[in-house]
């Protein structure tokens, strides 16, 4: 029987939030040589998991993924997208008097690397339909281990990544019973996808090898959604005309 209350999540956020806190301890113990060899090791092992996301690309759906980037850029920039998560993360860092200057680069980091994926919409969505959090328990083991070297390498802003995981963890699993019928599987891998070259980009920035607005590309995942949603049910338009026929 599911609970009312997304205890999955609760335990992800718990485990991020126990990593987060042995990161920032050990970070203090790193010189700077060893430091910057953690960042290439992190960046490396980033690159891998994001060309493994982006690789779900469904089939049919390149041009999908290809234009959510470009329309996502066009609208983070338009509105200037980042500007505004600077603004969130500057009131956050004051709210909660916190110096660290990485701190939004560090949350929407580890929000892509936490929230962004399969593990989390099927997890979420299993718990508030059947109970079952065995997803979200695996999930919860990788992300605080993880959570160790990235609150390490980014500081306390991988920390406070657990608020907006509340939030859209926790909501899909509040709201599983109305979101299953939307989120199919051709969608959460074009999510997927789009968050894993989002995810490439992090770890551009980590090797030093160019600048990614990534903030202002955030926008991609949004578009992700609504083009496969709009892709699919053109699709199953045209397939029953054709059997009218």
């Amino acid at each position: 029987m599911s609970s009312k209350w997304p205890i999955g999540t609760f335990i992800n956020m718990a485990a991020v939030a126990a990593g987060s806190l042995l990161g920032l301890w050990l970070q203090q113990l790193f010189p700077a040589r060893l430091e910057a060899i953690i960042f290439q090791a992190i960046g490396l092992g980033t690159l891998v998991l994001g060309i493994k996301m982006a690789l779900q690309v469904p089939d049919g759906h390149l041009l999908g993924f290809i234009f959510s980037l470009i329309l996502g850029g066009i609208t983070g920039e338009l509105i200037h997208f980042d500007e505004a998560l600077q603004g969130m993360g500057d009131q956050l860092k004051a709210a909660f008097q916190v110096s660290d200057s990485r701190f939004t680069e560090g949350l929407i980091t580890a929000f892509l690397l936490y929230c962004i994926g399969s593990m989390t919409i099927v997890g979420a969505i299993e718990e508030g339909i059947k109970g079952k959090r065995e997803l979200l328990l695996i999930k919860s083991t990788l992300d605080g281990i993880s959570s160790i070297a990235f609150a390490a390498t980014y500081g306390v802003g991988v920390l406070f990544s657990i608020l907006p995981m509340l939030v859209l963890q926790g909501g899909v699993t509040l709201l599983a019973r109305q979101l299953q019928r939307f989120f199919t599987p051709a969608i959460i891998d074009q999510l997927g996808a789009v968050g894993g070259a989002l995810i490439i980009a992090i770890s551009i920035r980590l090797l030093q090898l160019g600048t990614v607005n990534i903030e202002n590309l955030l926008p991609a995942l949004l578009f992700a959604v609504l083009m496969s949603w709009a892709q699919e049910r053109w699709q199953r338009r045209r397939k029953a005309r054709r059997a009218n026929y």
